[in-house]
């Protein structure tokens, strides 16, 4: 199993939902965060003083599934993540030893 970690501009959240539900994604987990990369940060203007935001704000989309479908379900995500510009965002793939439902105490690929 990989666990598979979405980082995009949060305006991009729909487009990779619905990308992922029309493949066959069965669940994820969505966060607000804040961070920053080759972007940075961005200077902003308040009551007339210009100041650093260091973090720019981000939504983190996590993904767990079976090995045989994670390079279809990250080419899903940067497809529909995708603007051309900086800050686009990155997608990180990691390996999963073991998932358990806690309801029913399924393991493994099932209880995904």
């Amino acid at each position: 199993m990989k666990k598979i970690e979405i980082i995009t501009r949060t305006f991009k959240l729909d487009e990779v939902k619905t990308a992922l539900a029309g493949i066959g994604v069965k669940g994820m987990t969505v966060n607000e965060v804040k961070g920053f990369g080759r972007q940075g940060g961005h200077k902003e203007v308040y009551r007339g003083a210009e100041y650093q935001v260091d973090f720019v704000p981000k939504i983190k989309i996590d993904v767990v599934v079976e090995d045989d479908f994670a390079a279809e379900v990250v080419e899903a995500a940067r497809q529909a993540a995708q603007t051309g510009q900086v800050g686009d965002g990155k997608i990180f793939v990691s390996p999963v030893d073991e998932v358990v439902r806690i309801r029913t105490g399924e393991t493994g690929e099932e209880a995904i």
